[in-house]
C-alpha cells in the first residue's frame, strides 16, 4: 500500500502537542489581543505565546537540523498549523512568514549566509527573534514578471561600488513581522528589490537581507480587520544602506518569489482549512444542543444534518489535498508551483463556504461577538488575499505550468518531478505574450 493518509507516531505526538499549546497557551492571549484598538498593541500582546512557541521549537521547526532548526517536513509544518489557524490564524502567520524570509536564505544563500542568519534564528535566547519576506508594494505584486521596467518590483537598490553598498529607495506594502516587536525592524528583512533600472521581471529583481538597525526606513502598521495578532507595516526606504554581501540571488528575484511562494501555499492553504474548522467544530457543538425554539437540537432536522456533511466533507477534502501538495513539495524540493497554487486557490474558496455555511447553521447568534463566528467570518476574507493571493498570482502560476508542453494531468497523481523554469512565468501580465 502506496498510498497512504496514516500520520507516523511522530506526527501525532506533534499534533497533539501543538494542539494543547494552541487551546491553553494561544486561545486566551489571542482573544483579548484581537479585541485592542490599537494594531501594534495586538501585535506585541503575542509575545508571551511566542516565546512559549519558540521553546517548544515552532518558530523555526521548519529550517534542517544542521543549522539549529527542527528538520520538520513541510507535512509535519502543516499539521502544527491547522492545530494553530482553528484557534486563531493570525498568529502563525507570524511563524510562517519567519519561514517566507529564512528558506531563501537556505535555497539562495552562501554558506556564510547560512551560518549568520539561520543560525541567529535558532540561537534566539529570549525567543523573540522575527524575520520579514518584504515582496508587496502598493501596486501590488501579482505583475512582478512583467516585461517592463516600469512594471512590478519598485523599490530600487542602487549599486554604490565605491563603499560596496546598495542603497534602497521606494516602498513596500504589507511585509508581515518587518517592524519588529518595537517597530524598530525585524531582526533581519528579506527584500525583493529592483537591481536593474532598464529590465523587466526577468533579470531585474534581487533579494537584500536588510538587518535590524540599518538606517533610513521608517515603519507604519496597518490597521487590519483581521489577523490582527500578526504584524503588517508599510516600509518607506529613504537612502538605506546594506553592504553587498547581504545580496543574494542576483538577477534571480523572480524566481526566488515563485518558489517562496510556491512552498507557502500547502501553508496557506491548510491554515485555511484550519479556520474551516474551528468554523465547523463550534457549529457542531452548536447545533448538538440548540433547539431553535423546538423540542430538539437542529442537528436532528434534516436540512442542518446535510449542511454539516457536506461542511465536514470539504473540511476533510481541504486537508487532504494539502498533504498531498506538501508531500509531493518533500520528495521535490523547488518544484510544485501548479499544485501549491491550485491548492491555495482551492483551499481559499472552500474556507468561504464552509463559513458561510456555518454561520447559517447558527443563525443570527452567529452576529453575537461573544461567540467565535464573527471572528471566523472576519478572519476568512484574509486568504483569498494573501500569501500571493488566489485570483491573480497562485492561478497565473499554475496556468504557466500547465500551459507548458511538459506538464501532463497525470504529473501530480503519478508524482512526476516537474522542473520549474522561466518559460512557465508571465503570462497574464500581458495581453500578447509574443
Amino acid at each position: 500500500m502506496t498510498v497512504d493518509f496514516e500520520m507516523t507516531t511522530k506526527q501525532k505526538k506533534l499534533k497533539q502537542l501543538v494542539r494543547e499549546f494552541a487551546q491553553d497557551v494561544l486561545r486566551p492571549v489571542a482573544e483579548s489581543a484581537d479585541a485592542l484598538p490599537n494594531p501594534q498593541d495586538a501585535f506585541c500582546a503575542m509575545r508571551t505565546a511566542y516565546r512559549e512557541a519558540a521553546t517548544l521549537g515552532l518558530t523555526t521547526m521548519f529550517l534542517p537540523k544542521e543549522y539549529g532548526g527542527g528538520g520538520a517536513s513541510n507535512v509535519d509544518f502543516l499539521i502544527a498549523i491547522e492545530e494553530m489557524c482553528a484557534v486563531d490564524p493570525g498568529f502563525p502567520t507570524i511563524l510562517l512568514v519567519n519561514g517566507l524570509a529564512l528558506m531563501p536564505i537556505l535555497w539562495f544563500g552562501s554558506d556564510v549566509h547560512r551560518e549568520k542568519w539561520l543560525g541567529q534564528a535558532t540561537s534566539d535566547p529570549d525567543g523573540q527573534f522575527l524575520a520579514g519576506w518584504v515582496v508587496s508594494e502598493r501596486g501590488g505584486t501579482a505583475n512582478f514578471d512583467h516585461p517592463s521596467p516600469s512594471a512590478g518590483i519598485q523599490l530600487v537598490a542602487d549599486h554604490d561600488l565605491r563603499r560596496g553598498e546598495y542603497v534602497l529607495n521606494g516602498e513596500k506594502h504589507w511585509p508581515c513581522n518587518a517592524g519588529g516587536w518595537d517597530l524598530g525592524g525585524a531582526d533581519i528583512n528579506v527584500c525583493v528589490v529592483r537591481t536593474d533600472r532598464t529590465k523587466g521581471g526577468d533579470g531585474a529583481l534581487s533579494v537584500v537581507v536588510v538587518e535590524r538597525g540599518t538606517a533610513g526606513i521608517e515603519y507604519e502598521v496597518i490597521d487590519k480587520m483581521a489577523h490582527r495578532t500578526c504584524q503588517n507595516v508599510t516600509m518607506t526606504f529613504r537612502g538605506a544602506r546594506v553592504p553587498q554581501e547581504n545580496v543574494l540571488a542576483h538577477g534571480d528575484g523572480d524566481l526566488l518569489i515563485n518558489r517562496n511562494f510556491t512552498w507557502s501555499s500547502p501553508i496557506a492553504s491548510m491554515a485555511a482549512v484550519g479556520v474551516a474548522r474551528g468554523a465547523y467544530e463550534f457549529t457542531l457543538k452548536w447545533a448538538k444542543t440548540y433547539t431553535g425554539g423546538g423540542t430538539v437540537p437542529i442537528i436532528n432536522h434534516q436540512a442542518v444534518g446535510n449542511l454539516l456533511t457536506e461542511v465536514a466533507a470539504k473540511i476533510e477534502a481541504g486537508r487532504y489535498f494539502c498533504w498531498k501538495a506538501a508531500h509531493y513539495m518533500d520528495m521535490f524540493p523547488g518544484q510544485g508551483h501548479a499544485l501549491g497554487g491550485m491548492n491555495k486557490t482551492f483551499c481559499g474558496d472552500l474556507m468561504h463556504s464552509v463559513v458561510f455555511d456555518c454561520m447559517r447553521i447558527v443563525g443570527v447568534n452567529a452576529l453575537d461577538q461573544k461567540f467565535p463566528m464573527a471572528k471566523f467570518y472576519r478572519e476568512a476574507a484574509v486568504f483569498p488575499l494573501y500569501d500571493a493571493g488566489s485570483l491573480a498570482m497562485q492561478r497565473r502560476r499554475a496556468w504557466g505550468v500547465m500551459a507548458d508542453g511538459a506538464f501532463s494531468p497525470d504529473t501530480f497523481v503519478d508524482n512526476q518531478p516537474l522542473e520549474f523554469t522561466r518559460s512557465m512565468q508571465g503570462y497574464g501580465v500581458t495581453t500578447d505574450r509574443g
